[in-house]
């Protein structure tokens, strides 16, 4: 089987409930906005710091961002930052809210792989929803890598989010007979690393990496490590793209 392209990779780019619905219409609003019903105008200006909070914290980081740099990218003022944020943290909790729901979610949709073709689609499908949440809040998900060991509010929710990955992933691996003898935590905690950090380099452009070239081989990675899928040598004219085929173990 030929991998899937990205149009039918099930992304959420542009679907109802991606990860751009909530921007684009009821983003999340900090302490202080919380206390009143905000008119169409503040929805704008309320996105716009967030959106500006994002562009920083991919810039910066987390720890070395400033309101006033956030303030400076979104055009605005310190007094009208404040109307809808307490402070910096409290506009990232609003984001990191708005990720561990979206992270939720994704677990949610991952259905059991099986070794067939129709079980490397779903996974393949569900890699790609991954990417797409990745490439919206990156700048939020790598912040909490600052703050997984320093004991913050911020740190606890992605060692939740990552327990939580985890856990869904290792039950998914521990119902396939092709990961006979690996330890199911140990396979779903190197899953998280490799697509974590192969998402990484694809919003950074570090190494050039294609979209479809990333999904369709950590997907065959994965289905044949760990679901019992099967892969043939690439076929002359393919493009480099690898052709598999099921094992027919389910």
């Amino acid at each position: 089987m030929t991998p899937p392209s990205a149009s039918s990779a099930g992304g959420l780019q542009g679907r109802p409930g991606g990860p751009r619905s909530r921007s684009a219409a009821t983003a999340r609003a900090g302490t202080p906005a919380q206390e009143r019903e905000l008119r169409a105008q503040g929805k704008k200006t309320m996105r716009k710091l967030r959106d500006a909070a994002m562009t920083v914290f991919e810039k910066r980081g987390y720890h070395a961002a400033r309101v006033d740099d956030i303030v400076k990218v979104a055009k605005t003022s310190h007094g009208t930052f404040y109307l809808y944020f307490a402070n910096k943290e409290d506009l990232f909790r609003t984001l990191t809210a708005d990720v561990a729901e979206e992270m939720t979610g994704l677990l949610e949709s991952l259905a059991p792989i099986t070794a067939d073709d129709d079980g490397y689609r779903e996974l393949r499908q569900w890699l790609g929803r991954f990417t797409d949440v990745y490439q919206h809040y990156g700048p939020v998900i790598r912040a909490w890598t600052e703050s997984e060991t320093d004991g913050s509010e911020f740190g606890r929710i992605g060692a939740n989010v990552l327990d939580a990955f985890t856990r869904t992933l290792a039950a998914r691996t521990g119902e396939s007979t092709g990961a006979d003898g690996l330890h199911p935590q140990v396979a779903a905690l190197a899953v998280v690393a490799m697509i974590e950090r192969l998402n990484y380099y694809l919003l950074s452009r570090q190494l050039g990496i294609d979209r479809d070239e990333m999904l369709d081989t950590t997907a065959s990675i994965i289905h044949v490590g760990l679901f019992g899928g099967t892969r043939q040598p690439s076929m002359a004219g393919s493009g480099g793209t690898s052709r598999r085929r099921s094992s027919g173990r389910d």
